[in-house]
């Protein structure tokens, strides 16, 4: 077999992986304006400061209020591997607290995600939009990079308001879903004009119904890049209805590609993975 030969193969399998069809690849470019191929490049330096450009892990905090109030708080680990083609990223969450959920798995590996019990030793397939606490679902917690999954269209320019009440200039994108890995149907997202920070989003479902709006704020510096480590998630139909996510203890991590088979799940055991980390979060 000739080099182009397996250059072609490597190119079907990537595209394979992110649920894209290879199809007259130059009619398909030069049919997106060059506005929109800037909304694409900014989405792209977006999931770059949301998540790692390489394999991590995230200790990730939940507390969901009702009106004000405190009704429930969660804590997990999210394991994220980057698949071959560097595209999206496989995860496993591993629930530490509270007690009664602890040693419970989410496994997301492509479109599929699992829930694993340890209690009863079975896995069952769930959706995207499940909820893991208050408004935050398992795709709102699972590493995703909006640019694999969603195209973008530059909708203009806004002056806004971010999460801490400080003036933003910011541009406007709407993203479509394009792959079946999408978690939501379309999203709209406000980003730095300069930086691309992302500021906020609003969650869509296909019937444009709001789900929910997060806001990114907090930003810290976590390996390498000045990344939110917190998020506000607000219910679209119950604005009283909050749940606040915090992110601590980024580190780079060498995630074995048996975490993220669904068989091995049963089998999953914290190991020196957890105990010995390659780098320190604020590296």
């Amino acid at each position: 077999m000739n080099r182009r030969s397996l250059y072609a193969i490597a190119a079907a399998v990537c595209l394979s992986a992110t649920g894209l069809v290879p199809v007259d690849t130059a009619r398909a470019e030069s049919a997106i304006s060059a506005e929109d191929a800037d909304a694409q490049r900014r989405l792209q330096a977006s999931d770059t400061i949301r998540n790692p450009s390489s394999s991590f892990s995230v200790t990730t905090s939940l507390v969901e209020y009702r009106n004000g109030k405190q009704s429930d708080a969660a804590t997990v680990v999210v394991y994220s591997r980057l698949d071959p083609c560097k595209t999206q990223y496989r995860s496993l969450i591993r629930y530490i607290a509270p007690l009664r959920d602890a040693g419970k798995l989410t496994l997301k590996s492509g479109k599929d995600i699992w829930f694993h019990d340890p209690a009863s030793r079975a896995s069952v397939r769930v959706s995207p939009q499940q909820r893991l606490l208050g408004q935050a679902s398992n795709g709102d917690v699972l590493s995703a990079n909006f640019a694999a999954d969603y195209r973008a269209r530059m909708e203009g320019r806004e002056a806004i308001q971010d999460g801490e009440r400080k003036p933003r200039r910011a541009v406007k994108l709407r993203l479509a879903a394009r792959t079946a890995e999408a978690a939501y149907h379309h999203i709209w997202i406000w980003l730095d004009e300069v930086t691309h920070q992302p500021i906020k989003a609003h969650f869509h479902a296909e019937s444009g119904r709001l789900m929910k709006t997060i806001y990114y704020r907090r930003y810290a510096q976590q390996l390498g890049l000045p990344r939110p480590t917190e998020e506000v998630i607000i219910d679209g139909l119950e604005p009283g209805w909050i749940t606040v996510m915090r992110y601590s203890d980024f580190t780079r991590r060498d995630i074995p590609a048996a975490w993220m088979q669904r068989d091995f799940l049963p089998h999953f055991r914290p190991g020196p993975v957890d105990a010995a980390p390659q780098q320190a979060a604020t590296r």
